[in-house]
Formats: C-alpha cells, sequence, structure tokens
C-alpha cells in the first residue's frame, strides 16, 4: 500500500509541476509561446522580459505554488505513518514536481529551470533553509543584476544547507536527498546560462527582449 502511495505521489507531483503557467500566462497575455523567445524558458524570468512584469510576477507565484502543493499533498497521504515516511514522500513530492516543472509532458518536455517550483518545496520542507537560498539569490542579484547567477547559487546554497543540517540532526537524510536530486537539475537546466556568463553576453535583470 504504501508503494503504490509513493508512486501516486510521485505521479501527481510531476503532474503539478509539468502544468506549464509560463506558456499559459503568456499565450493569454500577449497570445505567443515564450519558449521561442529570449532565453526560451518558460520562467518567471524569461516571462518577465517577454511579456511584463506583472506576468512574471504572476507565473513566479504560481510556479512557486506547484512545489509547496506537491509538497503539502504528501504530507496529507502519509500524515498518520512514521516521520521518515512522510519525509521521504515530501522529498518525492516535491522532486517530481521539480523534474515536471523542468522536463513537462503537456508541452512536449520543453520548461523551465526549475527554480521557483524547487524553491516552493524548500520552503515547505525546511522554511529557514529556504530562507537562506533566497537571501543567497537576491544578494546575488542585487551585486551582479544575473538572476541565472543568484539561482545557481541558490541550488549550491541548498545543498549546503541541507548537507549542514542533516550533520546537525535538523533535517532528515531524505531532505538532503532532495538537495542531491533537486539542484544538479537546476543547475543542469541553466547550462546555456552558465555559459552566457563565461563569454559575458548573459542578459542582466531590467534588459528587455523583443518580441516579433
Amino acid at each position: 500500500m504504501i508503494a503504490v502511495q509513493f508512486l501516486g505521489i510521485v505521479i501527481i507531483g510531476y503532474l503539478l509541476g509539468a502544468i506549464p503557467f509560463g506558456v499559459i500566462i503568456s499565450k493569454l497575455v500577449r497570445g505567443i509561446d515564450v519558449r521561442e523567445h529570449g532565453s526560451g524558458s518558460m520562467g518567471m524570468t524569461n516571462v518577465m522580459r517577454t511579456v511584463g512584469t506583472k506576468a512574471g510576477l504572476i507565473v513566479l507565484v504560481l510556479d512557486l505554488l506547484k512545489g509547496c502543493a506537491a509538497v503539502a499533498l504528501a504530507w496529507a497521504v502519509f500524515y498518520s505513518e512514521p516521520d521518515s515516511t512522510v519525509h521521504w514522500g515530501q522529498m518525492a513530492g516535491g522532486a517530481a514536481a521539480v523534474v515536471g516543472h523542468s522536463w513537462p509532458v503537456y508541452i512536449g518536455f520543453r520548461g523551465g529551470r526549475g527554480i521557483a517550483t524547487a524553491a516552493g518545496a524548500v520552503m515547505v520542507l525546511s522554511w529557514p533553509i529556504g530562507l537562506i537560498c533566497v537571501a543567497v539569490f537576491l544578494l546575488m542579484v542585487l551585486l551582479f543584476r544575473y538572476i541565472s547567477l543568484g539561482s545557481i547559487l541558490g541550488a549550491v546554497t541548498l545543498v549546503a544547507g541541507m548537507a549542514v543540517s542533516y550533520v546537525y540532526d535538523w533535517a532528515p537524510v531524505s531532505y538532503l536527498a532532495f538537495a542531491l536530486v533537486v539542484a544538479p537539475i537546476v543547475i543542469l537546466r541553466h547550462h546555456a546560462n552558465i555559459r552566457r556568463l563565461l563569454s559575458k553576453t548573459e542578459s542582466k535583470i531590467g534588459q528587455k527582449v523583443k518580441v516579433k
């Protein structure tokens, strides 16, 4: 029974994460597929640059909620089980949501970078670690004006934070496993950004993208 519930959490978490809010909002507001413009991502940053700030913020909130919902659903399913089962269920649901956002079945597996959905999941798993990751993200964006750099370093901070929390018994090993699964996905999805950062051609925050 537990195995079936875990499978259900993974499937539902993936399907939640795969909801392409960036594509939906961009089509509703501008009649375009945001993935055909700018960086090619369906995340908040590209929507903000190609469609507008308000649209980007709406996408950000909705993508955050996908991660929150996937983890919260796991708690609702396993709340009567031992803590370890609850924690592994949360890890599975949250990680599945990030995979869904990155490779969404609804739109040909061309998704976003996963950072907002991951952040939503982390906020439910461990809000102190989530706040630290957000603080690192904001600091990098303020200092260097690269959202991609903030996202990548936020993912690295997630692994470091969960590792320290596990060592000091502040968080279960399943939360560290979540970080070790999700952070590489986020960084991998930023591979083009990393190349542009190294070549100093990455767009800074505030730059607009012309939509044909």
